[in-house]
């Protein structure tokens, strides 16, 4: 979309409604932790941090919203504009849609016209999920939208600060209770990954965006579902040989933080549903398992703080 506020089909300021949101109260806390399990990812050492107050959605942005988005500005997502778009590739009803698989990663697979309004590619559609979170949505396409509404991007700071409920230890939205096969707090994958999926949580890919109980402070889904894109480049504090490496070719190719996890995490093979871990993917890249929620700095929302 390029830079500033995005516009409508007849060149004039569009602008959005905001979502329900929350007041997050800033000042001292940290970001991290000191007992990183992924330490590749630059989960630790935890940082202290300062922040001002803010605002941030409880829910991660739906189909609709985005639909009305779209609707209202033109706006063409990446996925659209490059031809294709990660997937999961058991979610492909067609299997010869699936032609390029990821060597790597064998579940996923690059779909011809997968985008935000078919997910899964040519015959998939939005019109059963409405209320679920819109993937296929890039970094980029996410900063258009929250630009829309009048809102930003979390930063990795803010979007932990929200998640643990302020300046305390805790490893998930909920506590420190582990999720199982069994004890379902959050939409994961739940057997052996990535061959079978037992469904306890009810749901196969994505599921509506208020599914399991909010945590305390009112937020929906900050663990699975889909990764939430945050403002913050990605870059892990070390000074080993790998993570220079890493942080080389982060910065080549822009990559952004995502936090949360997604459907797809499991212990076995994902571990990133804790608050604390991280993932680093650039601002063009989009896929099955991506969306985002907006923030808001707290003058933007009234004129009397928070």
């Amino acid at each position: 979309m390029g830079q500033g506020l995005p516009v409508g089909p007849a060149g004039t300021i569009s602008s959005g409604a905001r979502g329900e949101m929350v007041a997050v109260k800033g000042g001292e806390t940290f970001v991290g932790t000191d007992d990183p399990v992924i330490s590749a990812d630059g989960e630790g050492p935890a940082r202290k941090v300062s922040l001002q107050d803010f605002y941030l959605e409880t829910e991660t942005v739906t189909v609709r919203r985005f639909a009305e988005f779209v609707e209202a500005t033109g706006h063409v997502t990446e996925s659209e504009r490059f031809g294709s778009s990660a997937v999961f590739a058991p979610l492909v009803a067609d299997p010869r849609l699936a032609k390029r698989s990821v060597i790597e990663t064998p579940w996923w697979t690059r779909i011809d016209d997968a985008t935000w309004r078919q997910p899964e590619g040519p015959g998939s559609s939005i019109d059963d999920r409405l209320d679920h979170p819109v993937t296929q949505i890039s970094w980029n396409d996410a900063v258009a939208f929250a630009q829309w509404v009048g809102g930003r991007l979390p930063t990795e700071a803010e979007w932990e600060h929200a998640a643990r409920g302020g300046n305390r230890r805790r490893r998930y939205p909920w506590g420190e209770d582990e999720p199982t096969d069994d004890a379902i707090f959050c939409n994961i994958w739940q057997g052996r990954f990535p061959d079978t999926n037992t469904l306890q949580d009810g749901y196969f890919g994505t599921a509506p965006v208020r599914s399991f109980a909010p945590n305390e402070a009112g937020f929906y889904n900050l663990a699975g579902n889909v990764w939430e894109w945050t403002a913050d480049p990605f870059k892990v504090r070390s000074l080993s040989k790998q993570a220079k490496v890493r942080n080389e070719n982060a910065k080549r190719f822009s990559d952004k933080v995502l936090k949360g996890g997604s459907f797809l995490c499991h212990k076995s093979y994902c571990y990133r549903y804790r608050i604390a871990a991280r993932m680093g993917l650039s601002p063009d890249s989009a896929s099955s398992n991506t969306g985002f929620r907006v923030a808001y700095d707290a003058m933007s929302r009234d004129n009397h703080g928070l």
